[in-house]
């Protein structure tokens, strides 16, 4: 392939990511087809499945760059907190609260993303995990100096999946959730009592 044949390939994909980004941001994933997605891009249908695989890769591109602004938000969060490691657990907390409502649809997209299951999940989103997980860890290190490494792991994604439980069914208005307004004072509650309740 050429460099010009290159670089109009490359710009094409920017220009469908943003696009679906926007359509996804604004309608949810449900609404993203590839006909209305090529009219935007002033493309051919085709040329879509010659840049991505299938529409899946194209969301998961899109999707990469949502957790890529979800951990942004979470290193925000624990730089502007206390130096307290509670503190910095409950505020990197609220800030996936505060991601997730306010980047609703995106957000929703991360989980509702269907890929094959003998598929692994994308190097980017490994990448991007470890990277969360790995601010989750300092605080939780903080208070728990002695706990072994692997211990330390399956406490860290244990707050992370009580948090995003409580976000998930809050936000969804569910009759098992937590109404909206009342979700924050209910994640803290949750990060310091768990945090409180394990032994140092």
């Amino acid at each position: 392939m050429s460099e010009p044949a290159k670089d109009r390939r490359l710009a094409l994909r920017d220009r469908l990511v943003l696009i679906a980004e926007c359509r996804i941001a604004d309608q949810g994933l449900a609404a993203l087809r590839a006909r209305d997605l090529a009219a935007e891009a002033g493309c051919a249908v085709g040329a879509i499945y010659n840049v991505f695989g299938d529409l899946t890769d194209l969301v998961l591109a899109v999707n990469a760059r949502t957790f890529a602004r979800l951990g942004a938000a979470a290193a925000a969060a624990l730089r502007e907190a206390p130096a307290d490691p509670e503190e910095q657990l409950v505020a990197m907390a609220r800030a996936y609260h505060i991601f997730a409502a306010t980047n609703n649809l995106s957000w929703r997209a991360l989980l509702e993303v269907v890929r094959p299951t003998e598929q692994a999940a994308p190097d980017w989103y490994l990448s991007d995990m470890e990277e969360l997980i790995a601010l989750i860890d300092g605080p939780v290190s903080s208070i728990f100096p002695t706990l072994p490494p692997e211990d330390r792991v399956v406490l860290t994604r244990t707050l992370c999946s009580a948090v995003h439980g409580v976000v998930l069914l809050s936000l969804a208005e569910v009759s098992a959730g937590i109404p909206r307004e009342r979700a924050d004072p209910m994640i803290d509650l949750l990060v310091r009592s768990l945090i409180r309740g394990l032994p140092r």
